[in-house]
């Protein structure tokens, strides 16, 4: 289906909101610290900090320039504030006051009049009126004068070139630059409402596209998006078009309570396992879902930040070395077998289902990829104290996944599914418990390049645990992101099956995540996720997921609707997502008397002195035809007219045979398994496009067939026909069973028919001159399907 990566708007519409609408807003605070906003209002929002070090010093930021929204949907950049005035109410309680040293401090970051880099600092206690911990502040910017005592400090702000605002916040007995923890984690919030704008620019616009709804549904990331409202996230999700579930992963960093330990800040501390700004977030974040229809999924997984957890806690392989992951900082994967860490992960589980409840919301809960992690060298984490003594007190020391195991080794990993699948099982009642006798929808996500890793065959027993099976969790998520991305095409479709056979959940109870790039840089991996998309739909699942918003809205990535064919009926995917189609051929044979016309596109500009400057605008030739002079008798004339009658006019595509190039063998031969080089094995690559060359070495044109000849398609790998071990699919797609080893020339041979057209809208029969032996003209033009 077709997609876009929006970079601008180019035409969309537009509203306009008032400058520092509360929706927009952030946070930004040094870890261990934590921190959120939330709109409270159309003109309010309140800020929730919990504090752990003497330095920890929260802002609240507006930036000039929106880089959060999806480029469709956010605000114009305005770095001019001259003439602008900002008024509000600040209320807080638990942060330094108003007029105490260190206070609320507005830091003003841009460029002075002459285009310096500049930073000012506004105490916002010097335009305010009210008391410390309640006041009316207003900000005339063409007047402010930074400084702490004015007008002895005053400087003067230059309101011209500012590129954001930041709003100091910390705890009592703040001290910069202290790395000492607080006796005790300190909490304080602080309310901004009354926002008003006046004067000059007090409206900007901003982009308000709708995209239609597509069917598809989302994910969030609660660690990439803790600095922002709920209901910046939610308008970005429902403009965008997406409906039905919204994915919620809660993270492995943020939403967390963390307490001072021997130097570290660690989890399971206290008696509420959600630090309070996440509380308050999640509230927000469930009722603003509400509000607007949507579904929330939580998802917890059993990662934590690493320098938040426990030692024993961590899953440990034979070495006693923590389960680290790849990212930076790393996270740890919390041991399934250790009471007390699986009592904490219980505790975050009836905490965020409790919150769904209260929001008046079904109670949708996810297991976000349970396993027992395993490095890539094949060291699996099975030996953790707890593991080692709830697995037999000396289970035998697995050092390679990859190598051949022995039996005892194999029971030992199918015992470790087990413990597995009950630590699960026990993370589900949990939740259920919590919110009883409401009901709670279960799932569990599992990633099937690691769980199901070629290279370590029987991970599986571990990873992918029969106790699993349906109807152990009310559905079952599918993501492989990793094989999408990189077209690991053979070995991702063979984990479908394996899936389905080992844990026989109906495709109706499957979701399928598709994505995600990770780094902007490579956005050209949307094409393989929205491919990735249209195959998932084609196994008819209950949902297809994107994941996720924070990728989607940095990358511009729009999923245009399927388009509505002449039944009124919505295309879903595959061939029925092209433009209409017919996949029938033209039943009139093409006589000597066809004309057939390739043609390019090239545009030539010639220079004053008569030099020539060419450029081809298409790689490859277009066709054209006439196949009024196939049209011999009246019989014919007629079969012409139901046909172009049949098609709607243009409408409609269909087949037809090119008298002068139909085979891959030549122009007419004999289609031969050795014709055409389709492409070298990988290794990965299942899927190879059938193709026709033309010229050779630097002139080869490179043609896409879309519609082979069923029946007639060959296909050998180095040399030797292939019988059994592939299909053809969709747009002349040859997909094999396994990936061709690296190296291995593919080819094949076939027939084909081009896709068609007719070029007009009106079909002109003259029978006085068709009688006379004059034949009609009956113009058609190719259908470029595939690039």
């Amino acid at each position: 289906m077709a997609f876009w990566l929006a970079q601008s708007r180019t035409g969309q519409h537009k509203d306009w909101i008032q400058r520092f609408d509360a929706r927009f807003w952030t946070v930004n605070f040094p870890r261990p610290m934590m921190a959120s906003v939330v709109s409270t209002g159309p003109d309010s929002l309140r800020v929730d900090a919990a504090f752990l070090r003497e330095a920890d010093l929260g802002g609240l930021i507006w930036a000039s320039e929106d880089t959060l929204d999806h480029p469709l949907l956010a605000y114009k950049t305005d770095r001019d504030y001259a003439h602008t005035v900002l008024s509000f109410r600040w209320r807080s309680s638990g942060l330094i006051a108003l007029d105490a040293v260190n206070g609320p401090t507005l830091t003003i970051e841009g460029r002075d009049e002459s285009g310096n880099a500049a930073t000012w600092y506004v105490r916002l206690w010097n335009y305010a009126q009210g008391n410390p911990e309640d006041a009316l502040v207003t900000l005339p910017f063409s007047a402010l004068e930074a400084g702490y005592t004015l007008p002895a400090d005053g400087v003067t702000v230059w309101p011209g070139d500012i590129d954001r605002l930041f709003i100091s916040f910390a705890a009592p007995g703040y001290v910069a630059d202290s790395e000492t923890a607080l006796a005790a984690e300190a909490e304080g919030w602080a309310e901004i409402s009354e926002i008003t704008v006046d004067g000059a620019r007090a409206m900007l616009e901003i982009g308000d596209a709708m995209v239609p709804p597509h069917g598809l549904a989302i994910a969030t990331g609660y660690d990439d998006e803790a600095g922002q409202t709920p209901a910046r996230l939610v308008r970005n999700i429902r403009q965008l078009g997406y409906r039905g579930s919204v994915l919620h992963y809660v993270g492995m960093s943020h939403y967390m309570r963390l307490a001072a330990v021997d130097g570290a800040f660690l989890v399971g501390q206290g008696s509420d396992p959600l630090a309070t700004p996440a509380r308050a977030w999640h509230a927000a974040f469930f009722a603003e879902c509400a509000a607007q229809g949507f579904s929330p999924i939580v998802s917890l997984s059993y990662e934590v930040l690493a320098q938040h957890g426990p030692e024993d806690w961590m899953q440990r392989d034979h070495a006693g070395n923590p389960a680290l992951t790849g990212w930076d900082p790393p996270s740890t994967l919390l041991s399934p077998a250790h009471s007390a860490a699986m009592g904490w992960l219980q505790s975050a589980a009836a905490a965020f289902v409790q919150l769904m409840d209260a929001a008046g919301l079904a109670v949708r809960f996810q297991v976000g990829e349970p396993w027992w992690w395993t490095f890539a060298d094949g060291r699996i984490c099975l030996y953790d104290d707890a593991s080692v003594a709830a697995l037999g007190g000396a289970p035998p020391l697995i050092t390679d996944m990859g190598a051949a195991l022995t039996s005892a080794e194999t029971e030992l990993l199918d015992a470790a599914g087990a413990l597995l699948a009950q630590s699960t099982a026990a993370l589900v009642e949990a939740a259920r418990s919590a919110v009883s006798p409401a009901a709670v929808e279960a799932l569990a996500l599992v990633f099937t390049p690691t769980i199901l890793n070629p290279a370590m065959p029987e991970l599986v027993r571990a990873n992918l645990p029969t106790g699993w099976a349906f109807p152990a969790f009310d559905r079952l998520q599918v993501e492989d992101y990793d094989w999408l991305t990189t077209g690991a095409d053979a070995v991702r479709r063979a984990a479908y099956a394996t899936i389905d056979a080992r844990l026989g959940y109906p495709a109706g109870e499957q979701d399928y995540l598709a994505g995600f790039v990770l780094d902007g840089e490579d956005s050209d991996l949307w094409r393989r996720i929205d491919a990735g998309i249209d195959e998932a739909l084609g196994r008819s699942p209950h949902e297809v997921i994107v994941w996720a918003l924070p990728q989607v809205v940095r990358d511009g990535f729009v999923r245009l609707p399927a388009p509505v064919s002449s039944t009124g009926s919505t295309a879903a995917s595959g061939d029925d997502a092209m433009q209409a189609f017919d996949d029938i051929l033209y039943p009139l044979a093409l006589g000597t008397d066809a004309t057939i016309i390739p043609e390019f596109s090239t545009s030539v500009s010639v220079t004053a002195s008569g030099f020539e400057r060419r450029n081809a605008v298409w790689a490859n030739a277009r066709l054209r035809f006439d196949i009024g002079p196939g049209v011999r008798s009246e019989p014919e004339l007629g079969t012409l007219i139901t046909f172009f009658r049949a098609r709607l006019g243009p409408a409609r595509g269909f087949r037809l045979r090119d008298p002068s190039d139909y085979s891959s063998n030549a122009m007419t031969g004999t289609p031969d398994p050795l014709d055409q080089l389709l492409g070298t094995g990988d290794g990965l690559t299942a899927d190879f496009a059938l193709v026709k060359r033309y010229g050779d070495s630097e002139a080869e044109q490179v043609r896409r067939i879309t519609r082979p000849v069923g029946g007639t398609v060959r296909v050998a790998l180095d040399g030797v026909e292939q019988v059994g071990n592939w299909t053809l699919g969709a747009a002349g797609i040859v997909t094999f069973d396994e990936a061709p080893a690296v190296g291995t020339f593919v080819r094949a041979g076939f027939l084909f028919d081009v896709p068609v057209r007719f070029a007009e809208d009106q079909l002109e029969i003259s029978g006085a001159a068709f009688a006379a032996g004059e034949a009609p003209s009956v113009p058609v033009v190719e259908i470029r399907e595939a690039s």
